[in-house]
């Protein structure tokens, strides 16, 4: 039998690590938290040989979690961030969960621990899995609209336009700032998809309806109607995407 402790900020969270542990009654729950401060007092309390862990939570991290700990457990991490996935494997953590996921990735979680104690090397090393299933490149991201922040899907951004030192992401009829300039942005979405037309235009070629050609020059026209013009310093990144 192993001990289990769940921390995670969300109920939704917590609510479904319990129900894929009944399938495993070798595992006994025998504490949860939803901060880190309460996490670490029931882990020291308890013992665990095993816990699932989330990252982001009020108070501290989960890595913070781990160095106020008087001993270290089996780690699973459980989050919605893949960008902390190597360092979890730094830390020599089990798995890397990341949200959502479904019962049978859980379930391979799980098994890393079975494997580990029997000293078995069946299964695909961590590091590997994490470099394999890393997302790169993120899926939803933080833009300002007026004096709040929202979310935003990657892939319904039509367009990007630099502003200054910061960029203007176009979404269907939303125009959303982002912080960061333009130049920051390309090296930071995925380019099979988010290509550099002009110092100050990247495009999304899923909304791309043409491309104009002139003398010269370019014009590259959008699904919405919008045409973005394409800069001689750019006209490679065109050229590379026709056969």
């Amino acid at each position: 039998m192993k001990k289990v402790i769940i921390i995670d900020d969300e109920s939704s969270g917590r609510k479904l690590i319990r129900e894929y542990l009944t399938d495993f009654p070798q595992l006994i729950l025998v504490g949860e938290a939803n901060n880190g401060v309460d996490a670490i007092k029931t882990i020291n309390e308890f013992k665990p040989d095993l816990i699932f862990l989330d990252i982001q939570m009020p108070g501290m991290t989960g890595f913070e979690v781990l160095s106020h700990l008087e001993e270290l457990p089996q780690i699973i991490f459980s989050t919605a961030y893949d960008q902390f996935a190597l360092k979890a494997f730094e830390i020599h953590a089990l798995d890397y969960l990341l949200k959502p996921y479904t019962k049978d990735r859980f379930r391979k979680a799980v098994m890393r621990l079975e494997a580990e104690e029997e000293g078995t090397k069946q299964l695909q090393p961590l590091a590997e899995t994490m470099i394999m299933n890393a997302q790169i490149y993120p899926e939803r991201i933080l833009v300002q609209s007026g004096r709040k922040l929202v979310t935003i899907a990657v892939k319904d951004i039509l367009r990007i336009e630099a502003d200054g030192d910061y960029s203007k992401l176009i979404v269907g009829d939303a125009t959303y700032l982002s912080n960061y300039g333009i130049s920051k942005l390309a090296e930071k979405l995925d380019p099979q998809f988010f290509i550099r037309v002009h110092r100050s235009a990247i495009v999304n070629l899923d909304y791309v309806e043409s491309l104009d050609k002139y003398t010269s020059s370019y014009d590259v026209k959008m699904k919405n109607g919008d045409v973005v013009r394409v800069s001689r310093g750019y006209m490679d990144n065109i050229k590379n995407l026709m056969y």
